[in-house]
């Protein structure tokens, strides 16, 4: 399959020439760490269905992550295919990474929310030649929804269970056998390592468009943003990194995986967010680091009982996807000694902004950060040119760590000759270099650190028998960032509720996290003279409905 991947003979020269791109794979930091660290907690799982934890040492997860990769060899994955994995925050789901790094097969998390309408597409799209699913997970029965769509799959060769029984059951095709003592494991493995500039993951992302893209990412632009944004962070490997955040998104993926093994430190891993939960891991490991969106944040500082735990080892919890509250900020530093700072990132190119430890106190409620030292940042106006501070425009950035486009669609890759990225994104920045995003000029709503695919849920809604016209906007949200509005004109004659929209939606496999949750039903919405929906004025009046 031609990936249509862009990575220019000059970039790769000029970030070589710099030393900016190491050259190196994330399974080299692993195998220095089970050398050097054999014994020491790598990974630790809180598996939510099971009610079990489970801990690998780096000598474990090494020894597995081999033995998970020969079984990919043995089934005739080879480097380039399309390995997808719709996985919770399980130990296996670090394992999977790491065994298909080792053997040039291209990972592909997808979201455990996503549900035939969302699946359908993305393992067509990548022509995913092997998928890794649990066999049921929070009552829902994923094994039963895989029988259903794998007759729409034809390159989907091979389907694999977590948790269950059966010729496709994960662990006897993969566990049971110690392939890693072969004798010809090593050889093996080293035939089929991947150059650090093939692409090493394939992660969607809902845009402007009716159908999610696939940012491609290689091995050297994943690794090269961690380097500098632990040294920004002081984050060294005596930290603990608690990864809440589903690892399927990059937040979770780059800073729950492969930022802990390029530090030799130890990961706790979350498969479901629960608040209390979540605070007896950070006591009870010591956690020091986690990236996460706000609702994380003050989910963890409302805790009724919060004051029972002992929290203040989390010195560094960025917190990303939405602005912070000021008085959450003040509250979770004076009442729970926590250390909180702001960021800003994409999948397509990571974490690029963040406030740093010694930045005034007031940076995380008032900025998103500044940029780290492998990126720029920059804040354009209509006919790109750099505008004064603390003036909204249109955000561009730089990166060691951009992507390399989308996949089968490189006319949307979005960056210039001189190497800026089009993030969408308007904002502005304070003569220090601080950004503030003040919106998106990309049609999505963030709920709560996910983006929900906007068009994609109007198209669908096109087709509800009541709904002459739909337009979806963010409202404000405390908690979550932003919640999803819907704004309705009924066919003549019609009725329909929220309820009715929401049970449709789900007909149509559509995951619960994408509903609208208000409705608003209008005779007509806003248009400009050449009939285009003014969206700018329903989320002006939706501003008035959050809280």
């Amino acid at each position: 399959m031609d990936l249509q991947a862009i990575l220019p003979a000059r970039r790769v020269a000029a970030m070589r020439d710099s030393g900016q791109w190491l050259d190196r794979l994330i399974t080299d930091f692993l195998d220095d760490a089970a050398a050097a660290l054999p014994d020491k907690p790598a990974v630790t799982d809180y598996n939510g269905e099971t009610g079990t934890s489970t801990t690998l040492s780096y000598a474990e997860l090494d020894r597995l992550s081999r033995r998970v990769a020969l079984g990919l060899l043995d089934l005739g994955i080879r480097p380039g295919d399309i390995v997808a994995y719709q996985l919770p925050n399980w130990w296996q789901f670090s394992v999977i990474t790491l065994a298909c790094i080792r053997v040039g097969a291209i990972t592909n998390p997808l979201m455990p929310i996503f549900r035939e309408r969302e699946l359908r597409y993305m393992l067509a799209f990548a022509e995913a030649k092997l998928l890794i699913t649990p066999t049921v997970y929070r009552d829902f029965d994923y094994a039963g929804m895989i029988d259903g769509l794998r007759p729409e799959l034809p390159a989907l060769q091979h389907v694999f269970h977590i948790g269950g029984g059966g010729e496709r059951a994960f662990e006897p095709a993969f566990l049971d056998r110690d392939r890693e003592t072969a004798p010809d494991a090593t050889a093996r493995l080293a035939a089929n390592r991947p150059d650090p500039n093939d692409v090493a993951q394939l992660l969607y992302t809902s845009g402007t468009t009716g159908e999610p893209k696939g940012v491609m990412h290689t091995h050297n632009t994943l690794l090269s943003v961690l380097g500098p944004l632990c040294r920004a962070l002081g984050l060294e490997a005596d930290d603990v990194v608690w990864m809440p955040s589903p690892m399927a998104h990059q937040t979770g993926y780059l800073h729950g995986i492969w930022l802990p093994i390029t530090l030799g430190a130890g990961a706790v891993i979350q498969d479901r967010w629960a608040p209390r939960k979540g605070a007896e891991i950070v006591q009870r490991h010591g956690a020091s680091f986690v990236l996460a969106a706000t609702p994380f944040l003050a989910d963890l500082v409302d805790l009724p009982d919060r004051a029972d735990f002992d929290l203040t080892s989390l010195r560094c919890f960025v917190s990303a996807g939405a602005p912070i509250p000021s008085s959450l900020v003040v509250r979770a530093r004076d009442e729970a000694g926590i250390g909180v700072l702001s960021g800003w990132g994409m999948s397509e190119n990571g974490l690029l902004t963040t406030c740093y430890p010694d930045d005034p106190a007031d940076r995380p409620s008032t900025t998103d950060g500044r940029a780290i030292a492998c990126a720029e940042v920059i804040v354009v106006d209509a006919d790109n040119n750099p505008v004064p501070p603390d003036t909204e425009g249109f955000l561009k950035a730089k990166s060691t760590s951009m992507f390399v486009g989308y996949l089968k669609k490189p006319e949307l890759y979005g960056m210039d000759a001189d190497g800026w990225f089009d993030t969408g994104d308007r904002a502005r920045m304070d003569e220090d270099g601080f950004i503030r995003i003040t919106g998106r000029a990309k049609d999505i709503v963030l709920r709560g650190g996910e983006n929900v695919p906007v068009i994609e849920i109007e198209d669908l809604l096109y087709r509800h028998p009541a709904v002459a016209e739909v337009a979806i906007v963010g409202m404000p949200d405390a908690r979550l960032g932003e919640r999803a509005c819907a704004f309705l004109v009924p066919k003549p004659g019609t009725d329909v509720t929220l309820p009715d929209l929401a049970q449709f939606l789900l007909d149509h496999g559509t995951a619960k996290a994408y509903l609208p949750e208000r409705l608003e039903l209008r005779a007509q919405l806003p248009r400009t003279p050449s009939g285009k929906i003014q969206k700018f004025k329903l989320r002006e009046e939706a501003k008035g409905f959050g809280g």
